[in-house]
């Protein structure tokens, strides 16, 4: 991998495969779920090694991860994990955020009535159909 002094955030996201495309990594940037040493950044910011990058994405669950070094260019996966280290707290919490959902209750089981059957239906309709009017 080529090794770089200053990377561009959205490159660098990229480049250690957090996001699958450059776009897809400047747009969660621009929405605001991805800050650098605790502050809002741009897709255009430069990185250097030793800053942290607080990472939201789906589940509620913020990744926090240490920058260990710099690279312009996708590699394979295995070299790509070279480029940063998730810091324990935030393995701690992705994995209890695992567990809960795990653990959780299925949401469809709330559903008591479900879908409404054709008999269901048709005493619908024969209600709206005899519904008072005052045209009567």
């Amino acid at each position: 991998m080529q090794q770089s002094d200053d990377v561009r955030l959205d490159k660098w996201l990229w480049a250690a495969r957090l996001y699958k495309t450059r776009t897809l990594a400047t747009d969660e940037v621009n929405r605001g779920r991805i800050s650098v040493n605790g502050a809002p950044v741009k897709p255009s910011r430069d990185l250097k090694v030793g800053d942290r990058i607080a990472i939201r994405q789906g589940g509620g669950v913020e990744r926090v991860i240490d920058v260990l070094a710099l690279s312009t260019q996708r590699g394979p996966a295995p070299v790509a994990q070279t480029l940063y280290a998730e810091t324990a707290e935030s393995l701690e919490a992705r994995h209890q955020a695992a567990q809960a959902r795990r653990l959780g209750a299925e949401p469809a089981l709330s559903i008591e009535q479900g879908r409404p059957t054709k008999r269901d239906r048709r005493q619908l309709g024969d209600w709206q159909r005899w519904s008072a009017a005052l045209d009567d």
